[in-house]
């Protein structure tokens, strides 16, 4: 799995590996739904859900354009996703591929 530093001051924070850990101990997606809700503001949650929605049609290769269309994501937001997909730590890439989410064979 690619390795790169966070770009913040949760580089090496004890914080952010137990909000991992929190995040382990969930079982179901209800429960992860209801700690997200819980933990972030509604302008948090709308970016994380902005950029999620975004992944799949990455992953497929579309335009950034028609992503946008389809989503009303802003292009600059699928820009750092398709970077972070491309140089991130894998996180994306993991979850998309344990949902089903395959790039599209040309």
């Amino acid at each position: 799995m690619k390795r790169r530093t966070l770009d913040s001051a949760l580089d090496g924070e004890p914080a952010l590996d137990a909000l991992a850990q929190a995040l382990c101990k969930l079982r179901t997606a209800e429960e992860v739904r209801a700690f997200l809700v819980d933990l972030c503001t509604p302008a948090e949650l709308q970016a994380l859900c902005d950029r999620w929605r975004v992944v799949p049609f990455l992953i497929q290769g579309l335009p950034y354009r028609e992503i946008h269309e389809r989503t009303a994501v802003s292009t600059t937001t699928i820009t750092r996703v398709a970077r972070t997909l491309a140089t991130g730590e894998g996180g994306y890439a993991v979850a998309a591929r344990r949902l089903g989410h395959r790039p599209h064979s040309h």
